[in-house]
């Protein structure tokens, strides 16, 4: 009896989604499944499921202490990976409620898109792009996460819009566009706020363009490109934003960019950490592994370097590069559970 009411509340759940989501929306019914079958919950849909398997997987919960903008930042307020995917899902959520989208579909993307970026954010990413022969994306490195490292088994849904929430290709659900946009409008507008806490500038060296369109608040400029996305785009089969809005977002991103973006002192000696732990990485799977191919055995350094969060790069530097107490060092069996998984065989 209880079995029944279960699934009976399953499906008034898909039935909601059918009725009242618009026809535009990615419904859970219509999902196109997952790459491997597994037995579905009983009680909630496939994408509430991606949610929460995100939700509770080790790569979410090292966002906390891995880079947004300032390397390993010693004030509580600035924002880490983990808090900027927090603000974008609340930013996407908001604008898919509005469009009556598909809300968990939306928010497993959200919570997702980042899992793979590396510490000290786009610094660690530019280094491992020019270390690996195929270079290296975060985008892609998330789905690696979710569907090798971690094995999480998401739909294709999500899987699309972790993929292309960022590059040239769009996502082919309405959900994933909105995360794409979303993810633009938090680190715009949170990145602003945080390099004025840092005073690296002030409110009004900001392009006098942007600041009279999208106002001096970080509140003002959120809902004004919120509200713009979703007078574009409702009952529309494309997640659009006015001209006009889109080119002051450029303008404003552009000068993070020179102003901010590329600017940070501590870029060199971040740099530094990433490429000399590969090289140590690279090197002890050499010497412990047979191999036919080194890019494999590259692919495992950077994955085991890209799911490490700023402190733990930086120990892990001092362990290797500097006069410490060894004792009670750890031995990076996680990098040698990736051998294993890559089918590497152990030499005697």
């Amino acid at each position: 009896m209880r079995t029944f009411f279960i699934n009976d509340l399953k499906q008034q759940n898909e039935d909601i989604e059918t009725k009242y989501l618009s026809r535009y929306a990615c419904t859970s019914k219509n999902s196109r499944g997952r790459l491997k079958e597994e037995k579905e919950c009983e009680l909630r849909t496939v994408f509430q499921r991606d949610r929460d398997k995100i939700l509770h997987s080790k790569a979410f919960r090292r966002l906390k202490h891995k880079t947004q903008v300032f390397i390993s930042p010693i004030g509580d307020h600035y924002r880490t990976r983990l808090t900027h995917t927090l603000e974008v899902a609340q930013i996407a959520r908001t604008i898919g409620r509005a469009l009556r989208l598909n809300e968990d579909l939306i928010e497993a993307i959200a919570l997702g898109h980042d899992l793979g970026h590396t510490p000290f954010g786009h610094t660690g990413e530019e280094v491992l792009n020019e270390l690996l022969q195929n270079g290296f994306h975060h985008n892609e490195q998330s789905i690696r996460v979710v569907t090798l490292i971690e094995d999480l088994n998401l739909t294709q849904e999500t899987l699309d819009g972790i993929k292309n929430h960022t590059g040239q290709t769009t996502p082919y659900t309405l959900e994933g566009q909105v995360v794409k946009i979303s993810d633009r409008i938090a680190y715009l507008n949170h990145d602003i706020d945080d390099a004025i806490r840092a005073e690296m500038i002030e409110i009004t060296d900001l392009p006098q363009i942007c600041t009279k369109y999208f106002g001096l608040q970080k509140s003002q400029s959120i809902t004004k490109m919120v509200f713009d996305i979703v007078e574009n785009s409702y009952e529309k089969d494309k997640i659009l934003m006015s001209n006009e809005c889109n080119e002051k977002m450029n303008i404003l991103r552009n000068w993070l960019f020179e102003n901010v973006y590329n600017s940070k002192k501590e870029e060199l000696k971040a740099k530094k950490i990433v490429k000399e732990l590969f090289e140590v990485y690279f090197e002890k799977l050499k010497s412990k592994y047979y191999y036919d191919n080194e890019n494999l055995l590259k692919q495992i350094a950077a994955d085991y370097i890209a799911g490490m969060t700023d402190r733990y790069a930086i120990k892990k530097y001092k362990q290797f590069f500097l006069p410490i107490n060894t004792l009670n060092e750890e031995q990076d069996t996680f990098l040698y559970k990736l051998a294993k998984q890559n089918n590497l065989k152990e030499k005697m």
